[in-house]
């Protein structure tokens, strides 16, 4: 039987079966405030998404910024695109944005303040979105 390891953001691994006949899903975690590791997570999952693979981002820390309006970050070579243009490439495409239940009060920020399309995650959805076997993880 085949088995997926995740490894979660509190430093620890699960090992569950893999099934074969569920569609991969991949939930990728952007925590990092540097454009360059958030360019390389979300080109991940662009990458992921063409190769028919479901995709949902959850913003944390600094990650989060990219979801607030009006920000924007550095441009990165070789495309000259932003870590926000690759996000709202996804979201075009159907990825699934959050950010972190803790982001916002702990931003000064409301929901008004971000882009549109993206949400606030609810810990519980999360979890039990995380805890699926065809669920891949990728921490930023």
């Amino acid at each position: 039987m085949k088995k997926l390891l995740i490894t979660l953001a509190l430093g620890f691994s699960v090992t569950l079966p893999a099934s074969a006949d569920s569609p991969t899903e991949l939930f990728v975690s952007v925590n990092s405030g540097n454009p360059q590791t958030q360019g390389m997570a979300l080109v991940l999952a662009t990458q992921a998404m063409e190769q028919k693979a479901g995709v949902r981002v959850l913003l944390c820390s600094e990650g989060g910024q990219l979801a607030v309006k009006g920000k924007e970050s550095a441009v990165l070579k070789p495309r000259n695109v932003t870590p926000n243009q690759i996000l709202q490439g996804l979201m075009k495409a159907g990825a699934k944005v959050e950010v972190c239940a803790l982001f916002l009060p702990n931003s000064d920020l409301k929901p008004t303040d971000l882009i549109e399309g993206v949400e606030v995650a609810k810990p519980g959805e999360v979890t039990k979105y995380l805890l699926q076997s065809h669920v891949k993880t990728l921490t930023y």
